[in-house]
């Protein structure tokens, strides 16, 4: 899965597209990862504004993630798992990444708004930030 993500590295940062080497956005780059190892998409992926639902503060995505990934601690971290972020406090969780290594060298992979799909450290900022923890259900 790892792999797969560092293949998106570089991809230009695109809102709602997810499509490798041409643009994405932080769904978009999961999104690509699981059609890569499953195929198609669960379910259509709704109109999203950046801002997701911060106006009426419903955790949509948070929402999405459980009915189709495995929930998991926030604690236990493996490599492969997706992560979710609250990006400011009091507002929706709405930021997608990829845990690419664990200990004290913490990764993950994400589409970036400036910046692209990049492979950043899971500094104490990001770390504080993520509230929830996931990974890809087995199989196709």
């Amino acid at each position: 899965m790892v792999n797969l993500a560092r293949l998106w590295i570089g991809t230009p940062y695109m809102h709602q597209a997810r499509c490798q080497g041409v643009g994405c956005d932080c769904l978009g780059l999961v999104l690509g990862i699981w059609t890569d190892l499953r195929g198609g998409l669960p379910e259509p992926p709704p109109s999203y504004t950046q801002d997701w639902s911060e106006a009426g503060g419903g955790e949509r995505l948070w929402r999405a993630a459980e009915r189709h990934l495995i929930p998991k601690p926030v604690s236990e971290a493996e490599i492969g798992d997706v992560l979710l972020f609250r990006m400011r406090r009091g507002a929706v969780a709405k930021h997608l990444g990829i845990q690419s290594a664990v200990g004290e060298q913490a990764a993950f992979i994400h589409a970036y708004s400036g910046r692209g799909v990049v492979e950043s450290r899971l500094t104490a900022s990001w770390a504080r930030r993520n509230v929830a923890r996931f990974e890809f259900p087995k199989g196709r």
